[in-house]
């Protein structure tokens, strides 16, 4: 059985951390933007660990919905890789680098209107050497 010691010596500081109304704390170790994981635990009112997950997925990248917020998003997705401000719109991107089975690097963005809510989504390659 693993405790919230155990995986913050492991993982190192959370990036971020967030209070559950159960009691429980769900913590954020991301590995962006280099890497292409990030990792929730969540880890109860008695220091037990509940759920250990790599969260830079296909299946949440289909959770994320028109109208959700950015805590909403960060807390499903974790940090991304990158965020971009397109001014003459006025929008923003936030886009989480994935791998795939081609040789390619493969990135999910998620634009955002000026008040943080999800407008749009999209999946996007770049092709390696």
């Amino acid at each position: 059985m693993s405790t919230g010691f155990d995986v913050r010596e492991a993982m190192g500081t959370p990036s971020m951390e967030w209070k559950n109304a159960d009691g429980s704390t769900t913590w954020e170790f991301t590995r962006m933007p280099a890497g292409k994981r990030n990792y929730m635990a969540t880890v109860g009112a008695d220091n037990i660990l509940r759920e250990f997950t790599q969260v830079v997925s296909e299946e949440n990248f289909a959770k994320v919905t028109t109208g959700m917020g950015e805590d909403g998003l960060r807390r499903l997705l974790g940090k991304p890789t990158n965020t971009m401000r397109l001014p003459l719109k006025p929008e923003d991107v936030w886009s989480w680098a994935y791998d795939d089975v081609f040789p390619r690097e493969m990135f999910f963005d998620v634009t955002l209107n000026n008040d943080g809510k999800v407008i749009s989504t999209g999946q996007r390659n770049e092709y390696r050497g």
